[in-house]
């Protein structure tokens, strides 16, 4: 992995976490670098990118107060999920995490080729978003 796709892979987590990138801009602009994937695990605080050849870059998310609930609530997790696709007034990443935290989301992978995100709850519970248009 080069400088600039290390560089790449901060800003967009930076982009996400102080609202100034949209998800699908952020998309956009890890695919155009060559990254294949990312994964967001909110019990530690990491957010990793992934090239296909397997090189990756592992960054640290922001800290929320709010811990990964023990159970899974695929309702309240698809509501959080739909306030962020559509910028709810009020809506940022930060509070889109600890929506999906009290949720029992313990984090997510975001897989370009396969055009899908898939958050994971602490037992395994899954809940599959594919990209718009995809299907």
């Amino acid at each position: 992995m080069d400088t600039q796709q290390k560089t790449i892979a901060e800003n967009c987590k930076d982009g996400a976490e102080t609202n100034t990138m949209t998800f699908p801009e952020i998309v956009g602009t890890l695919m155009g670098a060559g990254f294949e994937s990312y994964i967001v695990d909110f019990r530690r605080q990491t957010a990793t990118y992934y090239l296909p050849n397997d090189e990756s870059i592992e960054l640290k998310a922001h800290e929320a107060d709010v811990p990964v609930a023990a159970s899974f609530d695929d309702a309240a997790l698809g509501a959080a999920i739909r306030e962020a696709q559509n910028l709810v007034p009020g809506y940022t990443y930060k509070g889109f995490c600890a929506k999906a935290k009290a949720a029992g989301c313990a984090g997510y992978m975001v897989s370009f080729s396969g055009k899908r995100a898939v958050y994971f709850g602490r037992t395994g519970e899954t809940h599959v978003e594919y990209f718009p248009g995809s299907r």
